[in-house]
């Protein structure tokens, strides 16, 4: 029976493996002849190795140092910033309206006046951002294991923009908002600067820098006249 067509015997088969080890070991005994002849090529290829090796070493262990200062940095910002707020929890209630009135302050916020307390149609602090917008701040300072329930919300959403004007409605506390509170924040374009944002405020981040992070994710309205605005401080 004839064998079929493209199908190799054992033979050939064999026949082709001593014919690819006689090539590799051709190639190989050309190679070595040729760095025997040229002992400075060898110590080239040995040198370019050796220094790919010690790049690739330094390389690596620069990457993990780098790694490992990232990681350091970041615990000891958490630790600062724990330490930091908890000389935040300690404060009374008015001492936190005037620490955030001077957060507004340090960000180039104008005619900040702190006026919280009875009467005070659910606005703790009000001022001007530096582009002119009108900014009504509502303050709780709250254990952190609370959270801010929807009536605290719902009297600020109240008052902010038909009582005192606000462009830049912002309610600021010392501990989470709850769910419905914050729903209402963002249907009524409040900025809601929870335990961890007023952390990143109070660590050096900008006012304007945290406005869209809130809200409706941009927390602007159209400019209005600041002059109108200040009518609402009377």
């Amino acid at each position: 029976m004839p064998k079929p067509k493209g199908r190799r015997t054992k033979a050939q088969r064999k026949r082709e493996l001593q014919q690819r080890g006689l090539l590799t070991a051709g190639a190989l005994a050309v190679v070595l002849f040729l760095l025997w002849q040229s002992p400075w090529l060898l110590l080239g290829i040995a040198a370019t190795a050796a220094s790919g090796t010690i790049a690739w070493v330094l390389r690596t262990t620069h990457q993990r140092e780098r790694a490992g200062d990232r990681t350091w940095r970041a615990q000891d910002r958490r630790m600062e910033l724990e330490r930091s707020m908890t000389v935040i929890d300690a404060m009374t209630w008015q001492d936190f309206e005037h620490y955030v009135a001077e957060l507004c302050r340090r960000d180039g916020c104008t005619d900040v006046t702190v006026v919280g307390g009875s009467g005070d149609l659910a606005a703790d602090i009000l001022g001007n951002l530096p582009d002119g917008r009108r900014l009504v701040v509502q303050v709780k300072h709250y254990a952190p294991h609370r959270s801010v329930p929807s009536g605290d919300m719902q009297k600020f959403v109240g008052m902010a923009f038909a009582e005192h004007h606000a462009d830049v409605a912002l309610f600021v506390a010392t501990c989470p908002f709850g769910k419905a509170a914050g729903e209402l924040a963002a249907r009524h374009n409040v900025v809601a600067i929870n335990r961890n944002l007023f952390g990143s405020w109070n660590s050096g981040a900008g006012l304007e820098s945290l406005i869209p992070l809130s809200g409706t994710g941009d927390g602007l309205r159209t400019r209005r006249n600041p002059r109108r605005g200040q009518a609402g401080t009377a």
